[in-house]
């Protein structure tokens, strides 16, 4: 059997391509038809799985690594991406663990068919653990209906991966999690991606009226809140968190080498030389290396220990955590960046441009800045996460 490496799956030559055509796809807003092709003929959407059923086997060290490349010079396409395959990393880390509930979206994906992720809401700050979807048991499956924001792969995707609360007992709602299938009935997706940046992700809503999901789609019925919460979602947080995490400092990887670069061709009729020979310049990328450096070795480690199944009390904690960290580095790296390339980083023809804008994006993902302050505070301090008050 030939190993297929991480170089195969992302070649020089394909990174070159999608380095070419990602100002394309974000200046006519369009998905990333081309590089999407590519990913999956090399075998990248399938890195994920178990070698035998095809897949590359990675762990999610050594698949945060492979986003870090993508997001390098394609963020939107690393983004979107991620949400396929962190369904694919759950499920096989799941089925190490013991637990076949998902093994229909390792064989579906080693067919070729692909996942989507369909969790965001409007009006629901606890994502995957509360809903403002309804899911009604019927005969043979459940009706879903609701409406969904942020899904990306929207053109492409087979299996819409959501969840939904059923209600039925109100003193005991339940969380409903199913794969809808591409050609069900009862959902439609509107054109309304037309936003700051990753652009190409193509993250259309999803509205759903009744739409039946088969029980052997159904991939997990739990208690609502964090009392339902167990390997499933926390792998979930760890395979869609750090891969975020990861494409966000890829591109504050992308914006930090740009700014190096450049900054010893331009000069200062004042300081008589290059700016990079200005002290506060100088400062500044000083403080963009030390953010760099510790955002990775935070994911880095939390990845590896997670990949070698280190049984941390504190999971929860430590996932919200280097999101938290992570993708707050990176946009200070890239607010530097910006600071840093001066008035040429308004036009569009510059690189920075659109980093700062894909950027910007990491703030809206699931884990920001507010939910993760009360969920790392409230578990340090022993506090019921689901017990009132919320900060809200």
């Amino acid at each position: 059997m030939t190993t297929v490496t991480t170089t195969d799956l992302l070649t020089d030559d394909m990174l070159a391509r999608f380095d070419q055509r990602a100002p394309v796809y974000d200046r006519e807003n369009r998905f990333f038809d081309e590089d999407f092709e590519e990913l999956k003929a090399s075998g990248y959407t399938r890195c994920a799985l178990p070698v035998d059923v095809g897949g590359s086997g990675l762990a999610l060290d050594e698949y945060t690594q492979l986003v870090r490349r993508l997001a390098y010079v394609a963020p939107a396409t690393a983004l979107a991406t991620n949400m396929h395959c962190y369904w694919t990393g759950l499920a096989t880390d799941l089925r190490k663990m013991g637990d076949d509930s998902l093994q229909f979206v390792i064989d579906r994906a080693a067919e070729g068919k692909i996942f989507c992720a369909l969790h965001g809401e409007p009006g629901n700050d606890l994502p995957l653990l509360l809903s403002t979807a309804a899911a009604e048991r019927v005969e043979g499956g459940w009706q879903i209906s609701g409406h969904k924001i942020f899904g990306s792969l929207s053109p492409v995707w087979d299996y819409g991966g959501l969840h939904a609360m059923d209600t039925s007992d109100p003193e005991h709602p339940q969380i409903v999690h199913v794969f809808l299938p591409r050609e069900a009935r009862g959902y439609q997706i509107m054109d309304t991606w037309d936003t700051l940046g990753m652009r190409a992700t193509q993250s259309q809503d999803t509205i759903l009226e009744k739409a039946f999901v088969p029980d052997e789609l159904v991939g997990l019925v739990c208690p609502a809140g964090f009392a339902g919460a167990g390997l499933f979602q926390v792998g979930i947080f760890a395979w869609a968190l750090m891969g975020f995490a990861a494409t966000y400092l890829g591109a504050a990887k992308r914006a930090f080498d740009l700014t190096v670069e450049n900054l010893p061709r331009r000069t200062s009729i004042a300081i008589g030389g290059t700016l990079a020979n200005h002290p506060e310049f100088q400062h500044t990328v000083a403080d963009m290396r030390v953010a760099y450096d510790a955002a990775e070795a935070l994911l880095e480690r939390t990845c590896a220990d997670w990949a070698a199944g280190v049984e941390h009390a504190d999971w929860p904690v430590r996932l919200v955590g280097t999101r938290k960290f992570v993708i707050d580095q990176a946009f200070a790296i890239v607010d530097n960046a910006m600071d840093l390339t001066g008035g040429a980083g308004a036009f569009k023809r510059n690189r920075m441009e659109q980093l700062f804008r894909d950027v910007r994006m990491g703030r809206f993902h699931p884990g920001n800045t507010m939910l993760a302050h009360e969920l790392i505070g409230k578990l340090c301090l022993g506090i019921d996460p689901d017990a009132a008050p919320r900060w809200a």
